[in-house]
C-alpha cells in the first residue's frame, strides 16, 4: 500500500519523503509501478520529487504526514508522535485505521485536531477510494482542505465520516462473516463464494453502491427478501475455525502460499501483475459512469455531457 500511495502523491506533483525499512525494495516497487503506468498517463504525467530514507528526521518542509501502519494501537500512536516530532507544529497527519477509534489515536497527539483517519485502497494511484475519519476534535478547515486536495490532486472521490471509526472495514467484515458461516456449515465452498461475489456484486458495485442498486432493481422487493433472510444471517462474534488455523500458521495469502488457495511458484507474481492491469482497466470504466446523478435526457462519457 505505501508504494502505491507514494506513486499517487508523486503523480500529483508533490515532493515526497518515504520512510521505510528497505530503500532498495522501495525503489524497486515504486519503479515497477511507474513502469506499468498506461502509455498516455506515463507520457503526460509530471511527477514530484522522491527521497527514500530509513530514519525519520527533519521533515520541517512538509505540511502533511501520511502514516500507513499495521493495525496496532501502540504502533500507530508511536508513528503519530514521531511525525509530530519531525514535522512543523500543527502539520496534518493522516493515519490509516480500520478498527481502532480515531479518538484513541488522538490521545498520543499534541495537536489532536490535526490527526485524521485516512484509509486507502490498493492500488492507491488508480482507485478513487479514500475514507476520511473525523470527530468533534478535528478542525473543520483542515478537513475541508484535505478533501479539496484529495479531489483536485489525488484524483479521489472521498467521503467523510464523523463517527470516529471507518465503515469500509465494517462492511467488508460483515460480508466475510457471512461467507465464513456458509463455508463452515457446508452451504457453499470457498470457490462458490468467490464466484457469487465476482459474477453478481462484481458487476454492479463498480457502477452503483448497494443502495443505488436496490433502487435500480426495486427497493420493495429487497425489503421482502431481507425480512426472511435477516433472521438466518450469521451472528458469530469470532472467526471461523478454518480461518483461525490459517492465521495461526502465519498465513499471508499469496505472499507465503498460506491462504485459502494454493499457488505454484511464480503464480502470485502473475496474480499481482494481472490485478494491477485490471485496476487501470476498471478505472477507465468507472470514470465513464461518475457517481453524480445522471440528468434526464443526458448520457455521460469520460469527459463531456451530451444532450440526446
Amino acid at each position: 500500500m505505501v508504494y502505491s500511495v507514494t506513486v499517487c502523491l508523486l503523480l500529483a506533483e508533490h515532493p515526497v519523503t518515504l520512510v521505510t525499512g528497505s530503500i532498495e525494495k522501495a525503489n524497486q516497487k515504486i519503479n515497477d509501478l511507474f513502469f506499468e503506468l498506461p502509455g498516455q498517463l506515463a507520457e503526460s504525467s509530471q511527477t514530484g520529487s522522491l527521497k527514500i530514507v530509513e530514519e525519520m528526521e527533519n521533515l520541517k518542509e512538509y505540511a502533511i504526514g501520511i502514516a500507513i501502519i499495521e493495525e496496532d494501537e501502540s504502533e500507530k500512536k508511536s508513528a503519530i508522535q514521531m511525525l509530530e516530532k519531525n514535522l512543523i507544529p500543527g502539520s496534518v497527519i493522516l493515519i490509516n485505521t480500520e478498527s481502532i477509534p480515531l479518538s484513541l489515536l488522538q490521545e498520543a497527539s499534541a495537536h489532536p485536531e490535526c490527526v485524521i483517519g485516512a484509509n486507502w485502497a490498493e492500488p492507491a494511484h488508480t482507485t478513487q477510494f479514500l475514507e476520511l475519519i473525523t470527530n468533534d476534535k478535528n478542525d473543520v478547515g483542515i478537513i475541508s482542505e484535505i478533501v479539496r486536495l484529495a479531489k483536485s490532486n489525488w484524483k479521489k472521490d472521498p467521503y467523510i465520516l464523523t463517527g470516529n471509526v471507518g465503515i469500509r472495514g465494517k462492511l467488508f467484515s460483515a460480508m466475510v462473516r457471512e461467507a465464513f458461516y456458509l463455508v463452515h456449515n457446508e452451504y457453499a465452498s470457498i470457490e462458490d463464494i468467490d464466484r457469487a461475489c465476482r459474477n453478481d456484486a462484481g458487476y454492479y458495485l463498480p457502477f452503483a453502491g448497494n443502495f443505488r442498486y436496490m433502487d435500480l432493481m426495486g427497493t420493495y422487493a429487497y425489503g421482502l427478501v431481507m425480512k426472511d433472510l435477516n433472521p438466518d444471517l450469521s451472528k458469530e462474534d469470532h472467526v471461523a475455525i478454518f480461518f483461525e488455523k490459517i492465521v495461526e500458521q502465519g498465513g499471508q495469502g499469496m505472499e507465503n502460499n498460506r491462504g485459502f488457495y494454493g499457488y505454484e511458484k511464480g503464480e502470485a507474481e502473475r496474480w499481482n501483475e494481472t490485478f494491477r492491469k485490471f485496476s487501470y482497466q476498471i478505472q477507465q470504466v468507472i470514470n465513464k459512469y461518475p457517481f453524480a446523478p445522471i440528468k434526464e435526457n443526458c448520457f455521460v462519457d469520460n469527459t463531456t455531457t451530451h444532450k440526446n
